[in-house]
């Protein structure tokens, strides 16, 4: 019998301590440690509360604990949890249809996370370019300051070199370009390209939306070179934007679309999606995964997008965003000295820090904690928000109240 073994192993006691010892440490977590959330609303172990305006970073876009997820999650969790993929199921074959109807895709594929959705995304584009054209169209353009994933062939497309060091050699023939930057866009996108993947919105990179005549002139070198359009809409879509996902209001159409996070809204789901002429492409064998597609997250995914795409909802999500960004504003005008500015789209927002708190996004993100308000950063430079999309105009007031309390005690103390 094993000695280390606990027969209390679900119950014993664990704090944030456990974490240090015994999780490898890929992470740094806050002090507190939630137990109980629902809404925005989120419960730590010393049962203090906090308003959550992370989502999960733009994940539980339902909220925590969502009634009409939890009931389809249940529901199916007694019925089929899983099959090999020898076999389909009802729920995944409903939740392509409605993603299929939904967008411009015609085929879908589905994985457990962004990063493997766009590693089939990548693998798509280099096998249809090497069946199309030869093996020399190889090379993917992404930008800088992206983010795509952590596996080795996403991470080396995300244009961040801190996520790569210490892991190379890198896989060859993927080069960078700046963002919104189209003459570098026009020298970079040649006939040997077999994929441009691009963030309609850099989430990771500074919460920096995607300039429409960039997203279009990448379009037409697309088009110009025979090269897969790829857009990354595992952060801005499913309803973040205010459209179902941010390629619909910008008046570009990819040729394959990833998605993840909101998806599942906590339940681990990605979806890569493309056309009937790209898809052709991955024959039997050619790709695939154990979990993509098991009947629980695709009910889960289907319950999620059911409920986002509708007129009353998505029109909510902008009414929202409205009403965040006129408050975030006023708290610029407020505190000059912590912020400069607002960008973003919909409820996927970002606050950049000013001179005087130039690399300090962590602390305010801690001093925010401190008075029971959860919120993101991306990088040193830029406080993000991306509350769950059925955030009311109390809890925006009520976040309004928390964070100037946070930027009070915190230009005291500075």
């Amino acid at each position: 019998m094993n000695a280390k073994l606990d027969s209390t192993v679900t119950t014993r006691p664990v704090t944030r301590q456990t974490f240090d010892e015994v999780l490898v440490p890929t992470y740094a977590p806050a002090a507190m440690v939630p137990v109980r959330a629902a809404g925005l609303d989120l419960w730590d172990q010393n049962g203090k509360h906090y308003l959550d305006f992370t989502s999960g970073i733009a994940v539980t876009a339902l909220g925590h604990c969502n009634p009409l997820v939890v009931e389809a999650l249940t529901k199916q969790a007694n019925t089929l949890w899983h099959l090999g993929n020898g076999y389909t199921n009802e729920p995944v074959l409903r939740l392509a249809c409605a993603l299929t109807e939904a967008t411009f895709a015609d085929r879908a594929f589905f994985c457990n996370s962004g990063a493997e959705a766009n590693e089939a995304a990548l693998k798509l584009a280099r096998k249809h370019a090497h069946t199309k054209f030869g093996a020399h169209k190889s090379r993917i353009v992404s930008c800088f300051h992206s983010f795509h994933g952590r596996t080795l062939f996403t991470v080396s497309v995300g244009g961040q070199a801190k996520y790569t060091e210490g892991f190379e050699p890198l896989p060859p023939s993927i080069d960078h370009i700046p963002y919104n930057d189209i003459e570098a866009a026009r020298s970079a996108i040649g006939d040997d390209v077999c994929a441009v993947v691009v963030e309609p919105i850099q989430g990771e990179g500074g919460v920096v939306p995607g300039d429409v005549a960039f997203l279009k002139e990448l379009r037409a070198l697309c088009d110009k070179t025979g090269a897969v359009l790829i857009f990354d809409e595992v952060q801005s879509g499913m309803g973040r934007t205010g459209e179902l996902f941010a390629y619909m209001g910008c008046g570009v159409t990819p040729d394959v679309l990833t998605a993840a996070k909101a998806l599942g809204n906590g339940y681990p789901i990605g979806a890569m999606l493309t056309t009937e002429e790209l898809a052709k492409t991955l024959s039997v064998g050619t790709h695939g995964t154990t979990y993509g597609g098991n009947p629980l997250a695709a009910t889960v995914a289907l319950t999620v997008l059911d409920t986002i795409n509708q007129p009353a909802f998505l029109a909510r999500v902008k009414e929202a965003s409205a009403k965040l960004v006129a408050t975030l504003n006023q708290i610029v005008a407020d505190y000059p000295q912590v912020f400069t500015l607002v960008r973003g789209s919909g409820l996927l927002l970002g606050m950049v820090v000013a001179e005087a708190f130039k690399g300090r996004s962590k602390d305010i993100q801690k001093a925010a904690e401190a008075q029971g308000l959860m919120v993101l950063i991306a990088g040193t430079e830029v406080l993000r928000l991306a509350p769950a999309l059925i955030v009311s105009d109390a809890q925006i007031a009520e976040f309004d109240g928390l964070m100037r309390a946070a930027l009070d005690s915190l230009t005291k103390a500075a």
